[in-house]
C-alpha cells in the first residue's frame, strides 16, 4: 500500500514558477515510478510528466517539454514537479502517482494522491 500527498500548489501570475511535491508512504518507494497528472475543469485527465523508480528514465507530454521538470528523492520518498513558464492553460489539479512500471496510462497507475490546485492568472 502506497499513500501519496501532494503540496505547493497554488495562484502565480503567468510566467511564474511553482514546485510541487508529492510525498509517499512506505518503504518500497524506489520500486515504483511516479507520474504527474492534471486534469482541467471539463476536461479528462492528462498525462503530464513520469519518472522511472530508479530516476534514469523520464517521460514528458509535449505541452511541458522544456518547462516541466520531474525529480525524485528516494530517500525522502518525494518526487518533485518543477514547473516553470506557466501559462494560463496549465491551470488544473494535479495528482501524483505510482506504477509499477514508468507509463503515461492512468490506467496502469495503481495509487494517487488526492490532487492539488494550480491556478495560473493571465
Amino acid at each position: 500500500q502506497v499513500q501519496l500527498v501532494e503540496s505547493g500548489g497554488g495562484l502565480v501570475q503567468a510566467g511564474g514558477s511553482l514546485r510541487l511535491s508529492c510525498a509517499a508512504s512506505g518503504r518500497t518507494f524506489s520500486s515504483y515510478a511516479m507520474g504527474w497528472f492534471r486534469q482541467a475543469p471539463g476536461k479528462e485527465r492528462e498525462f503530464v510528466v513520469a519518472i522511472s523508480g530508479s530516476g534514469f528514465i523520464k517521460y514528458y507530454a509535449d505541452s511541458v517539454k522544456g518547462r516541466f521538470s520531474i525529480s525524485r528523492d528516494n530517500a525522502k520518498n518525494t518526487v518533485y514537479l518543477q514547473m516553470n513558464s506557466l501559462k494560463p492553460e496549465d491551470t488544473a489539479v494535479y495528482y501524483c502517482a505510482a506504477a509499477t512500471r514508468v507509463t503515461m496510462r492512468p490506467p496502469e497507475y495503481e495509487y494517487w494522491g488526492p490532487g492539488i490546485q494550480v491556478t495560473v492568472s493571465s
